[in-house]
C-alpha cells in the first residue's frame, strides 16, 4: 500500500483540518459582523435621507428670492432726492401752521415749546 497512514497520524490531520475550519469560520464572522455593521450604517443613511425628501416635499414651494435693493448711488437720478421732496411739503406745512421754538439748555434734553 502506499503511504498507510496510522489511526494517529488520521487524528492528528482531522484535528489541524478542523482548526483550520474553525479559524475561517471565525474570520468569516468577524466579515459578516463588520458587514452587517456596515449595512445598518448604509440603512440609517437612507432613512435619513428619506426623510430629509419627505420634510422638502412638505415645505410651500418657496419664491425666487427678491433682488438685491439697488444702493443709493445706482438709483436713477429721479428717485434718489425722493426723501427731500416728500418731506419737504409737509415741513413747510408744519413751520407754518405753528412755531416751534428749540430751548437746549442742557445737551441731553430738548424741549419744544408751541410759539
Amino acid at each position: 500500500m502506499i503511504g498507510e497512514l496510522t489511526l494517529g497520524a488520521v487524528l492528528a490531520r482531522l484535528e489541524e483540518r478542523e482548526r483550520e475550519i474553525t479559524t475561517q469560520a471565525e474570520e468569516r464572522r468577524e466579515q459578516i459582523a463588520q458587514l452587517t455593521a456596515r449595512l445598518d450604517e448604509l440603512r440609517r443613511a437612507a432613512e435619513e435621507v428619506r426623510i430629509t425628501r419627505k420634510t422638502l416635499l412638505r415645505l410651500p414651494n418657496p419664491q425666487p428670492p427678491a433682488p438685491p435693493a439697488p444702493k443709493l448711488s445706482e438709483m436713477p437720478s429721479a428717485v434718489a432726492p425722493l426723501p427731500d421732496r416728500v418731506m419737504a411739503p409737509h415741513l413747510l406745512r408744519a413751520v407754518a401752521s405753528s412755531v416751534l421754538l428749540l430751548s437746549c439748555t442742557d445737551p441731553h434734553r430738548i424741549t419744544l415749546h408751541n410759539g
